[in-house]
């Protein structure tokens, strides 16, 4: 599609919304949860407690929760408190959050994925207020996985256009992490958001010719990608910083490198209480404690990034790369709301809110609409 052709399009498209209420997400895609469900994690026994709490999260985070919790449990506020944990596709797993499937925390890839929950009256319209940071305790940044030596020589997005380049990285419609993905090389190659037709152009030719394998979730892309799928996986750092501890014990076909290009994006991965919980006090107590110097810590030796600025301060060295620029969702928000069709209530849409609309509308969104057609302009 042209940059004339697309900004018809996008006329037409910001005709027909403006006005209009918020528009349905993505259908619901039937699956099991990618990460499943555990209440032993290493062995170690969450499940024991006269007090109980069900955590549902995206697939991503397994690895430190499964740090995390015991040392909860460790405190005088956890002690007493049993976990179930689920994992999965972010955007599958808030839609069963928001079927009533039993959750008293959730933590999400992405926020959107919390507002359903804010529009279905499962979470609380200030959710973000109850904990530090806009209530996000970890992050992380898109990395690029590489085969052991990068025999493709990737360095940055463009590599990834090179002919007989495949790359592994979800499918957007279940996966939150399919979206900060793709967020990273539109944001560079768009400057921002800025030139909305370069972002789309290089997100079309990723999609046609080079992303051959869409899982549904950012940790079922990893496992594709420990199987020996594509050349380059497209992940947060933090399962590029977990598949490289791996090279120890990996056989040599399966080591890899990985790459923080230049230009990136700065993940953020809200966690809220639902508002159905019958221990609300046992769930703010963990949500506070994913806040402590201790958990913080917890993250940062697992791969995430923490939040806490001594602790960023103190971990540095865990997370190697010289960034240029990191992209963020209310930098890339602030421009794109600006073509973006106002709310119901006659505001503009900033943050996530803009992006998920002029991105990733399940019915007219620009990568959703590419990811439709197979990147065919």
């Amino acid at each position: 599609m042209t940059g004339h052709r697309r900004g018809q399009a996008r006329h037409r498209w910001r005709s027909i919304l403006l006005g209009s209420v918020a528009l349905a997400t993505i259908a619901t895609l039937v699956s099991a949860c990618g990460g499943g469900s555990t209440d032993e994690p290493g062995g170690v026994d969450i499940s024991s407690g006269s007090r109980h709490l069900n955590l549902v999260a995206y697939a991503v985070p397994k690895p430190g929760f499964d740090h995390v919790i015991p040392a909860f449990r460790a405190t005088p506020e956890g002690a007493d408190i049993g976990f179930s944990a689920s994992y999965g596709a972010s955007g599958d797993q808030s839609r069963k959050v928001a079927r009533h499937v039993p959750a008293d925390v959730v933590n999400f890839s992405v926020e959107p994925d919390i507002t359903r929950l804010v529009k279905a009256g499962l979470v609380d319209e200030d959710w973000k207020k109850a904990a530090p940071n806009n209530s996000t305790p970890f992050g992380s940044v898109v990395a690029l996985v590489v085969r052991k030596g990068n025999p493709k020589n990737i360095h940055d997005w463009d590599d990834l256009l090179k002919p007989g380049v495949e790359v592994v990285t979800p499918n957007p419609g279940s996966s939150g992490s399919a979206k900060w993905n793709l967020l990273a090389p539109f944001a560079a190659k768009s400057n921002g958001g800025q030139n909305i037709d370069a972002g789309l152009d290089y997100i079309s030719a990723l999609v046609r010719d080079h992303i051959k394998v869409q899982p549904k979730s950012g940790r079922e892309a990893t496992t594709a990608f420990e199987q020996g799928q594509g050349d380059v996986l497209i992940s947060y750092e933090n399962e590029a910083i977990m598949l490289n501890r791996a090279n120890a014990t990996a056989a040599p076909d399966n080591q890899v490198d990985y790459v923080i290009p230049p230009q990136t994006f700065k993940i953020e991965n809200p966690v809220a209480v639902v508002n159905t919980t019958e221990d609300r006090a046992g769930a703010n107590a963990f949500l506070q404690f994913l806040f402590t110097p201790q958990a913080q810590r917890i993250w940062a030796e697992q791969g995430f990034r923490p939040v806490l600025p001594e602790v960023i301060a103190s971990t540095k060295p865990l997370f190697p790369g010289d960034i240029a620029k990191l992209w963020t969702i209310k930098d890339l928000g602030a421009v794109l709301g600006e073509t973006a069709p106002v709310d119901d209530k006659g505001k503009k849409l900033t943050g996530w809110k803009a992006v998920d609309k002029v991105l990733f509308d399940s019915k007219s969104g620009e990568i959703t609409e590419i990811y439709k057609s197979g990147g065919q302009q």
